[in-house]
């Protein structure tokens, strides 16, 4: 991924939030030569600079069946927002530009298909999407279990993260707090979110 300086990010925090905010991401290997995306929910962890992604997919996916061995890019795609040029200081010496945050994951994929571990896979996302709700599902009956053999889990090693959080760094304060008051006016999905990681941006300034 381009990733001038001044939107480089190492902090790993950044990757926990980006994990949190959305970990409906895109799984990217080759299959026959050619690139193959999926996307999916993964499971999120971190013990200090070991990450590790955790999701699974319908078995007739040819995604999973020469993977391993793979070098694998997964991306969580994070909040973004269109900048208007209106919103800065001096509008004409500006174009339009896209803010946004967004993690690629390399990593290698190791399969996962015996029925316990499937199983906790999909019982630990739905536990984790289901909660708050009155009556929230469980795996539970033959039903259930019947279902685990129609898919295949895996779990992703990282072994290089890169985070882009493109946030108007390498601009004057003034535009940065326009670009904050446009979003926070906008009803465009994610401007409250942009507008937020702007503020921090511009708390440093």
């Amino acid at each position: 991924m381009y990733i001038p300086p001044h939107f480089r990010e190492d902090d790993l925090g950044r990757l926990d939030w980006l994990a949190q905010h959305d970990a409906f991401g895109t799984l990217i290997s080759q299959v026959d030569g050619v690139p193959f995306a999926t996307h999916l929910p993964v499971l999120y962890q971190r013990a200090d600079s070991e990450v590790v992604l955790k999701g699974h997919w319908a078995r007739p996916n040819p995604q999973w069946r020469a993977i391993e061995g793979q070098q694998v890019l997964f991306i969580f795609h994070g909040p973004h927002a269109y900048i208007s040029p209106q919103w800065y200081v001096e509008p004409a010496r500006h174009v339009p530009t896209w803010d946004y945050a967004t993690a690629h994951v390399y990593g290698s994929i190791r399969l996962i298909q015996d029925p316990e571990n499937i199983e906790a896979i999909v019982s630990t996302l739905a536990d984790q999407y289901e909660r708050g709700t009155r009556n929230p599902w469980r795996m539970s009956g033959s039903a259930g279990k019947d279902m685990l053999r129609g898919i295949v889990g895996f779990e992703l090693l990282a072994e290089r993260i890169e985070l882009k959080f493109k946030l108007n760094q390498n601009h004057i304060r003034g535009n940065i707090e326009g670009a904050i008051a446009g979003l926070s006016a906008s009803n465009a999905p994610d401007a409250q979110t942009v507008a937020g990681l702007l503020q921090e941006v511009s708390s440093k300034k």
